[in-house]
């Protein structure tokens, strides 16, 4: 089962929204959330109505030195047999190192050596896995220095190497290529999109002189404008706080459906 249409985040505080979205087609729950008390009610309901269900990761710390947690892999195996998923998604990111949590994705070195240890770790998480899994580049406030590979190119070796899929957030791009100094159109160029399993698109906002990927903001037009460029068989929106009334995430769920080419929600 492949996904396709549009998305969102599953959150217990829009939980009621969700449930009476005719015309969604998949949701995401964070992985880490459903812990070992089984599906919320609500998640159950849409999974029986073949709402396709996508966990999402948060804490493997893919990009870290250290190899993954079996713990944490087998909760993540775990979330992806009771949701009945099509497959799972994690960051291409660490968010501990030397036992300390950073409590935020951070950013990997684009090196040579980071791309082995990425490596290691998708392939020690697929052995547990009875689905593939996407993997999702994070967006970022700085970059280490001296990058040995484009992002585009660190993603490509990573996805060849291991077989993953590709989880592309077009706000994240838009982010960072706001934060390079780059243009937005032009950083989708090289990514491997014949990978591609779906699409986050998130809201965000310009603050200090960096543009910082907030999911409480609406999605921005110029981030909507990337959706055509990349033709995403399925779109997501994340939204993770300060929710508008209904009728206006309805709204915005209908402009990302016409930038995708999709049906309206309904």
């Amino acid at each position: 089962m492949s996904l396709s249409g549009l998305g969102i985040g599953w959150r217990p505080e829009i939980a009621g929204f969700v449930a009476g979205l005719p015309g969604l087609r998949f949701v995401e729950v964070i992985a880490e959330s459903l812990g070992t008390q089984g599906l919320p009610w609500t998640l159950a309901e849409l999974r029986d109505r073949d709402v396709a269900i996508v966990p999402h990761g948060v804490r493997l710390s893919l990009g870290g030195a250290e190899p993954v947690s079996d713990k944490r892999v087998a909760l993540l195996a775990e979330a992806a047999e009771v949701t009945e998923a099509p497959l799972v998604s994690e960051h291409l990111a660490f968010v501990r190192a030397g036992g300390l949590e950073a409590g935020h994705l951070l950013p990997l070195p684009r090196s040579w050596q980071a791309v082995n240890a990425v490596v290691a770790n998708v392939r020690r998480t697929q052995e547990q896995l009875a689905v593939p899994i996407a993997l999702e580049p994070i967006a970022a406030l700085f970059e280490w220095p001296d990058d040995d590979l484009t992002e585009a190119q660190f993603v490509t070796e990573i996805l060849e190497r291991t077989e993953a899929l590709l989880l592309l957030d077009v706000a994240n791009v838009y982010a960072n290529a706001l934060n390079r100094g780059a243009d937005p159109e032009s950083s989708l160029e090289g990514w491997p999109l014949e990978r591609l399993a779906y699409v986050h698109i998130a809201g965000g906002r310009l603050r200090d002189g960096l543009y910082h990927d907030t999911h409480t903001d609406p999605v921005p037009p110029e981030v909507l404008e990337l959706l055509p460029l990349v033709k995403a068989p399925a779109v997501l929106l994340e939204r993770d706080g300060d929710y508008p009334p209904g009728d206006e995430l309805r709204a915005e769920l209908d402009a990302i459906a016409a930038a995708a080419g999709f049906k309206e929600i309904g």
